[in-house]
């Protein structure tokens, strides 16, 4: 009798042991335990720690509510510009709340990476290029509001969405290098300018204070001569002193004017006969001797019948007499 008892003891022990085994469960720190019985949802979701459930009639299911980090396939898209682009982004999400998570959708890890993709395809399509290269942060933010609407619904929360990389055509990526290098060489020339205009400023400046003092030319040129010559050269080269032709510079007008004025010494004098402004200085020659009568003939000159022949007849009958030759210029010696 009492063997049997003890041996009962031990069987209901045994069950017990077995029953507990059954129906404890252990939460981590970072899950969330959600109870179905018979298939129906049964309270709030169990808090991390030790718990127990009816074996045979509940089923624990655990939800991680850590962040996920969900990576997105590279989405190929034609931009508002007309561009080819293929752009890649990365998902941070968590669950906030376990039991919709499970009840809500089937699975909502496929569920975000689906919404995820099709969310970054339309934000390609809305964008321009140098939207995506430049202003990523706006469309993150884009993004993880589109990505954020429905998954609310769904008990999880899109902590951050990150454009990762953007991926161009080689014959793009060309244009743009020969873009920014026209812009760099543009600037370069815009800054060389600039330096230019103040250079000239500066010189304008220096070249007043110089005109004041005319010795600091002359240290100027010295100090040049110095930074030359320290260079161990064996040739050295002097500028010509600006004061020797500054000097020739004001004596060729003196030499001029003295020239005009007659101060140099003469020996003879032109004097121009009473019709040497009417009639223009000409060599003396022998005139041509005409007749008075006007039907009269030209008498033709030997040398030139010889050279082309019998001259033909002309007329003088139009021709009018020659001017009076001038007196020839009479030449008085200077005192």
């Amino acid at each position: 009798m009492l063997a049997e008892l003890v041996g009962a003891l031990v069987a209901a022990g045994a069950a017990g042991l077995v029953y507990v085994a059954a129906a404890a469960r252990v939460v981590k720190q970072y899950e969330r335990g959600v109870v179905f019985r018979f298939g129906r949802l049964m309270g709030s979701p169990r808090p991390p720690g030790f718990t127990v459930i009816v074996p045979g009639v509940d089923r624990l299911h655990k939800v991680n509510m850590q962040i996920v980090t969900l990576p997105i396939p590279a989405q190929e898209g034609i931009t508002r510009d007309n561009v080819t682009v293929r752009v890649d982004a990365v998902v941070y999400f968590k669950v906030v709340d376990a039991a919709n998570a499970l009840i809500q959708v089937e699975d909502y890890r496929f569920a975000v990476s689906q919404m995820a993709q099709t969310s970054l395809r339309s934000i390609i399509g809305k964008s321009d290029l140098d939207d995506l290269l430049s202003n990523r942060e706006k469309l993150n933010q884009g993004l993880e509001l589109m990505i954020d609407s429905p998954a609310i619904g769904w008990g999880v929360q899109i902590d951050r969405v990150e454009i990762k990389d953007v991926s161009l055509p080689d014959t793009m990526k060309r244009s743009m290098a020969r873009q920014a290098e026209a812009d760099r060489e543009r600037r370069a020339r815009v800054i060389n300018a600039d330096a230019e205009l103040q250079a000239s400023r500066k010189l304008a400046e220096a070249a007043g204070v110089m005109s004041e003092q005319p010795a600091a030319l002359q240290l100027r040129l010295l100090q040049t001569v110095v930074a030359v010559a320290a260079e161990k050269n064996s040739t050295l080269v002097l500028p010509f002193p600006v004061e020797l032709l500054r000097f020739l510079e004001r004596a060729a007008p003196q030499e001029e004017a003295h020239g005009h004025d007659g101060a140099g010494p003469s020996t003879a004098t032109i004097t121009p006969g009473p019709s040497a402004e009417s009639a223009p200085a000409r060599p003396r020659e022998a005139a041509p001797e005409l007749t008075s009568d006007p039907a009269a003939e030209l008498t033709p000159d030997p040398a030139l019948q010889r050279s082309s022949g019998p001259a033909p007849e002309r007329s003088t009958a139009n021709v009018p007499p020659p001017p009076p030759e001038p007196a020839p210029p009479s030449l008085t010696a200077d005192d």
